[in-house]
């Protein structure tokens, strides 16, 4: 009676899924929803805190300019972690590496909470954020390539691009706690002189909270991801000895043309995902009269201890929209629900019809999408026909941002074979970070003065980068009916 239960249970074991699904989606979403929490705050505090806190330039646009320069270092790391998280993910496995990266990611952000500012140290203050922001860029190196691997090389046949779209679901869900838990912080300080975009308490240490709470949601991750093991593509190639000792040497000799071709297929996602987030909440809360905002400048200066010039400033200054801080903030989360559920559809899409045929159409929508930044975004006459025209931007920018950033958890990877598979997308999507996003906000912000604050060649650079996406994808071949189990890269015979 024992001995065919025994005799069958090894059949069984091996079609058991190595992690169940269950187990596989909240690791992969758990991560990047960390991962994209922490950014969202820094990109948020970058706007609203850092340039009163830690670069008190007296100058409204200076000051920005230096916050977004240390947002956008973070990028410069970001390759820097894709080679080193992406050759331990490739040696020696992809769970490892992804608590790793995990753990440091939350500690930077941790620590951010915790810095003095300019008044208490002086300019040491911004070099200890800068070299915070280097450590969370080092980390998001490795973050978001172990995730997508880890939701992919365990997905059913024929839904790659399905289980690809949760690690993505991160970016929407991150944006929104983020959002959610400063809009929470500003409601409940207290405003003396009226419901302002930013009351002194918040400035003093309400703004510090999001940074601090971070340590929870880590501690949960890190929680999720211990319980992982090891995918079977890793434990495949692994056994069949296709694991290389340099992944990296191997993937620039042999996989040259895919790390080139992954990098500007995820240009325009990346452009779009910072001008959608970033620039139009710069752009959507400053002031749209010199007036307003002189007065403003004048209060944050008072506050922040800083000198304050009318002339310079006057000279310097460039209208935007006009919105209150918590107004648009919630109007970018309606923005990003929908962000989300686009995600969502374009994974089932892009294993139906294809990954490349599903971003062609889509990125073809992203040049169009760019020509129409004078339409939507210039103040109206009647501020809610304003509100209504800023609304629909962000609602059609974050449906393209969903559509084109779902399939990339499963292309960017199956542009590799397993051996290299890690460090390839993770070199790809990071390298891209630093054309696309460490330039976007910088870019923006230039391209906004010298339109006179008539943000229509934002929009053009939108477009151009639209252009180069669809270059590198027309030069690329469909994946989804790549097999993993084949695809492991050079035997035990090959280099390196």
């Amino acid at each position: 009676m024992t001995s065919p239960a025994s005799s069958t249970s090894p059949t069984r074991a091996a079609s058991k899924p190595a992690n169940p699904r269950s187990r596989v989606i909240t690791a992969s979403l758990v991560g990047t929803t960390i991962e994209f929490y922490d950014f969202y705050v820094y990109a948020t505090a970058a706007v609203l805190v850092f340039p009163i806190l830690f670069f008190p330039t007296g100058n409204d646009t200076t000051a920005l300019l230096l916050s977004f320069s240390v947002f956008g270092a973070a990028m410069i790391a970001r390759p820097i972690g894709a080679i080193v998280f992406g050759h331990f993910g490739d040696r020696f496995g992809r769970k490892a590496t992804l608590v790793a990266s995990l753990l440091t990611m939350g500690v930077a952000t941790f620590l951010i909470g915790c810095l003095p500012t300019f008044n208490e140290i002086g300019v040491w203050a911004a070099v200890l954020l800068l070299v915070m922001r280097l450590a969370q860029g080092f980390a998001l190196g490795g973050e978001w390539s172990g995730a997508a691997l880890v939701a992919t090389e365990n997905a059913p046949k024929g839904k790659r691009a399905w289980y690809g779209t949760f690690p993505q679901l991160g970016a929407p869900i991150g944006f929104i706690i983020a959002n959610s838990v400063f809009l929470l912080i500003n409601f409940a300080l207290p405003h003396p002189g009226g419901a302002g975009q930013r009351s002194a308490d918040f400035l003093a240490w309400g703004w510090r909270v999001p940074f601090l709470f971070s340590a929870v949601m880590v501690i949960i991750g890190l929680w999720v991801r211990l319980k992982l093991v090891e995918s079977e593509s890793f434990t495949k190639a692994e056994a069949k000895g296709t694991i290389r000792k340099f992944p990296l040497a191997v993937v620039v000799r042999h996989h040259w043309k895919a790390l080139i071709l992954g990098t500007f297929i995820m240009l325009a996602t990346y452009v779009l995902f910072y001008l959608m987030t970033n620039f139009t909440l710069s752009y959507g809360t400053k002031a749209a009269s010199l007036e307003t905002a002189a007065a403003a400048a004048q209060t944050a200066a008072a506050n922040g201890g800083a000198p304050y010039d009318a002339t310079a400033f006057a000279a310097q200054f460039y209208p935007g929209l006009g919105f209150g801080y918590t107004d648009f903030v919630i109007m970018q989360i309606i923005g990003v629900v929908f962000f989300g559920i686009f995600t969502l559809l374009s994974g089932p899409i892009a294993d139906s019809i294809g990954r490349r045929r599903l971003l062609l159409w889509v990125t073809g929508a992203i040049i169009a999408f760019g020509l129409t930044f004078s339409i939507f975004l210039l103040p109206q006459a009647d501020p809610k026909f304003t509100g209504a025209l800023t609304q629909a931007f962000l609602v059609l920018g974050f449906m393209l941002m969903g559509a084109t950033f779902g399939p990339m958890g499963a292309l960017l990877p199956e542009l590799f074979p397993t051996n290299v598979r890690y460090s390839g997308s993770a070199i790809s999507y990071n390298v891209s970070s630093i054309l696309g996003a460490a330039l976007a906000p910088i870019v923006a912000l230039w391209l906004w003065q010298l339109g006179d604050g008539n943000p229509w060649l934002v929009g053009i650079y939108l477009s151009a980068m639209g252009v180069l996406t669809f270059v590198a994808l027309l030069l690329s071949k469909e994946t989804k009916d790549i097999d993993y189990d084949e695809n492991l890269g050079l035997g035990a015979t090959g280099s390196l």
